[in-house]
């Protein structure tokens, strides 16, 4: 008996011993920053707020999708007293594609739920030990109490998407194209949306600095590319399907969206459709494209200006119109629309 009590005594005294070496030797959950590094600098502020104006975007227009409401049902305190959006409706989704939809959907109020209160936080002149114990939680009660980036007025009526696919056509679709139709015309009004907060993302990247706006974008940047990749993927398994009743395959929609997206950003091939030829596939060895990625397999990049001319479909960062038809929000939106 006392040979097993000592031995128990032992083999106790060894776990503790070793679980102390592992606690001081081999630090887990450790910070992913510097210890001295600056949480947010001033020039962080204003693309922050820019990428806000997408994240608008795609959460109403899959709230409105899947659910047949948006965020003045869901988290009214996010629109920040903005107009509701124009035209928007619940569509006509099969079970898998609105599972899809709605898991976007939600994902999409947790990135306003972050990104607004951050943005809110950048925008006032705090103090650097202020802006250096901005966590979540002071960040969700900024938002309650210093006001500051409210929803932009956005049209997602299927009209709106109509004339975005007939221009991509080049001729009227009869009938006119409504994303809220089906579950494929859906997944293609969604290969509209995605994508511009992807590239738009990868852009801002070079040019912020703090870790908390890094480690902000790193994680939407993450979400949105992974949305981008399953409303990609959805459409590649149905590439050579016809979009009825339009006599036109699935990659054909991809690729005339594509096209009339890179016309208007008017930078250059920066949007690829699901099908390519194998100069643009990867290691120009494939025609299937399911990411859309550069020659080194990277993925694209665009600034604001582009974004705007795309998202405004107007090809020009200073005229309104398309998604936001009275302009978007904050600093770089608001100043583009001040200069012609």
């Amino acid at each position: 008996m006392a040979v097993t009590f000592t031995f128990y005594l032992s083999f106790m005294f060894l776990v503790s011993s070793n679980l102390a070496y592992f606690g001081t030797s081999h630090p887990t959950c450790q910070a992913t920053y510097p210890p001295h590094a600056i949480p947010i600098y001033p020039e962080d502020v204003d693309p922050v707020q820019f990428a806000v104006n997408l994240e608008y975007l795609e959460a109403e227009f899959f709230l409105w999708g899947a659910l047949g409401y948006g965020l003045d049902h869901v988290a009214p305190e996010l629109a920040l007293g903005g107009p509701p959006p124009i035209g928007a409706m619940k569509a006509n989704l099969d079970y898998l594609t609105l599972n899809i939809i709605t898991e976007f959907a939600y994902q999409e109020v947790g990135h306003l739920r972050y990104s607004l209160p951050l943005s809110l936080c950048l925008s006032q002149n705090l103090s650097l030990s202020l802006k250096r114990s901005c966590s979540v939680t002071v960040f969700r009660a900024l938002i309650t109490t210093v006001g500051g980036f409210p929803r932009p007025l956005l049209d997602l009526s299927a009209s709106n998407f109509a004339k975005l696919f007939d221009e991509a056509f080049g001729y009227h679709l009869v009938p006119p194209f409504n994303p809220y139709h089906d579950s494929l015309s859906y997944m293609l009004g969604s290969y509209v949306i995605p994508y511009m907060g992807l590239v738009g993302y990868v852009g801002t990247n070079s040019i912020i600095n703090g870790y908390k706006t890094k480690r902000l974008l790193a994680g939407l940047l993450g979400v949105e590319s992974g949305q981008d990749a399953v409303i990609r993927m959805y459409l590649y398994e149905r590439a050579e399907e016809l979009v009825h009743p339009y006599n036109h395959t699935v990659a054909e929609f991809t690729i005339r969206i594509s096209e009339v997206r890179n016309q208007l950003a008017m930078c250059g091939i920066k949007d690829e459709g699901i099908i390519v030829p194998p100069e643009l596939g990867a290691e120009n060895r494939t025609c299937s494209n399911v990411l859309s990625a550069d020659l080194n397999s990277l993925s694209y990049a665009r600034t604001p200006a582009e974004i705007l001319r795309v998202v405004y479909n107007t090809g020009n960062e200073h005229i309104p119109g398309g998604f936001y038809p009275k302009g978007a929000n904050g600093r770089i939106a608001r100043e583009y629309l001040m200069r012609p």
